[in-house]
């Protein structure tokens, strides 16, 4: 008999963030249409989740297909040191231009953690290049800026980090901003100005740390402060970025400009992985120069794949058009609606919404953390309405494609509401 794909999964497949040994089987996923996904045995899973946050515009979209098939006619890959091709030319040119601030250079690589290691390795070589002593990172407690060893050090040390702890680099860490706490965030970076070389921040929300939200007034104020001291601005956008905030990027919320920022995910609409930082003029041309030793020495063989800038191009394109603002208005209302009531149950604390982001957590009596007992309940729950919601710790989160219809949504709460009830029965 035919073996199923979970079953040749487990056989030869190591999974991410995954214990292996008490983890259940993988479902196996053979096609997907909008906000579904559909298994080996034709039963159809509600992505409530965007797949961890990458597909805006619902799965196998016809548009990007097209695109797809286009490029791949004309040219699947070329080295992009010495050369360069019109995918990558067309998407530069036609992204640099709705990036807050002046963002006016742009460095492929290959996902959200590679984006955020250029990030920092261009931050640290520009004041080296400048001639100048800054080596101190700020960054906020809580946060989480990917799984690569850079991107790591500036993340809190969790338990997605604990094993490695004494090899990442030293960081400042502070609270997020907020207005009890503003002036003494001040006063912490002044006493670490003279050396510091950035800030890297999750602009609004801290994505994997919690769907924690923030103060955009004081955390404007703070980048404003930082800004005077000469610190160098880092929005990772990985997350927040094309509209999961409500604006296109979290940053245009905030009157400070950053210097450079990080993106992947929604950058192409959940099809192919790509990375991107950008940054000023500035920060650029502190490395021409005819001592090659002030190049940036990093790249990947896949630098600016063809397919993947093309995947890019549709799906900004797919993204700027009206109808798109349009469903990411009308998940944040049905959010907000959803919110007020949700924020009346006995065992839910700490509802918050932000654009297409609806976040909550159930109250347990142990701590709110990622390792909660209660992810376990929550994942098997949902996993059996076939409704892919993945639970951090006790936080429960919807961060659906923006194709999602009202009936979806309507079961995604209707789902929730039912895991609440199971839960009093259970485990209050």
């Amino acid at each position: 008999m035919q073996k199923s794909l979970s079953e040749r999964d487990k056989a030869v497949i190591w999974h991410p963030y995954t214990q292996m040994q008490t983890a259940p089987d993988p479902i196996g996923i053979v096609r997907g249409e909008g906000a579904l996904l559909f298994d080996e045995n034709g039963n159809s899973y509600l992505d409530a989740t965007s797949s961890w946050w990458v597909n805006i515009h619902g799965h196998a979209h016809p548009y990007i297909t097209e695109k797809i098939a286009e490029q791949a006619a004309k040219l699947h890959h070329v080295i992009f040191a010495g050369y360069t091709h019109e995918p990558a030319v067309e998407l530069a040119e036609k992204l640099l231009p709705v990036l807050p601030g002046s963002q006016q250079k742009l460095f492929y690589s290959d996902n959200g953690s590679t984006a955020v290691e250029v990030a920092l390795k261009m931050t640290i070589q520009y004041w080296q290049n400048k001639g100048q002593v800054k080596t101190r990172i700020l960054a906020f407690r809580n946060a989480y800026h990917g799984d690569t060893f850079g991107a790591m050090s500036v993340s809190a040390r969790s338990v997605f980090t604990r094993a490695f702890d004494e090899y990442l680099f030293d960081v400042t860490f502070l609270d997020i901003p907020a207005p009890d706490n503003l002036e003494a965030l001040k006063a912490a970076v002044d006493t670490h100005a003279a050396d510091t070389a950035a800030f890297i921040f999750e602009p609004l929300v801290q994505g994997s740390g919690g769907m924690v939200m923030y103060d955009a007034a004081c955390f404007d104020a703070l980048l404003q402060h930082c800004r005077a001291q000469g610190i160098l601005l880092i929005a990772d956008e990985v997350m927040t970025g094309f509209g999961r905030t409500g604006s296109n990027f979290a940053m245009e919320q905030v009157q400070t400009p950053p210097d450079m920022i990080t993106l992947s995910k929604g950058l192409t609409g959940g099809t192919i992985a790509m990375g991107i930082t950008t940054c000023t003029n500035e920060i650029y041309n502190a490395f021409l120069s005819t001592d090659k030793l002030k190049t940036l020495f990093h790249g990947h063989s896949y630098t600016a794949n063809p397919l993947t800038c093309a995947i890019a191009l549709a799906s900004l394109e797919l993204f700027l058009q009206p109808t798109c603002r349009q469903d990411r208005e009308r998940i944040n209302a049905r959010h907000r609606a959803f919110a007020v009531e949700l924020a009346y149950h006995a065992d839910v604390k700490n509802v918050r919404s932000l654009g297409t982001i609806l976040a909550f957590e159930i109250e347990t009596g142990e701590a709110d953390s990622y390792t909660n007992d209660l992810a376990g309940f929550l994942f098997k729950f949902f996993r059996e309405k076939r409704i892919m919601l993945r639970p951090l710790g006790n936080t429960l989160y919807i961060l659906p494609p923006y194709c999602i219809t009202d009936e979806q949504l309507t079961e995604v709460y209707d789902s929730i509401y039912e895991m609440l009830a199971q839960y009093q029965e259970q485990w209050s």
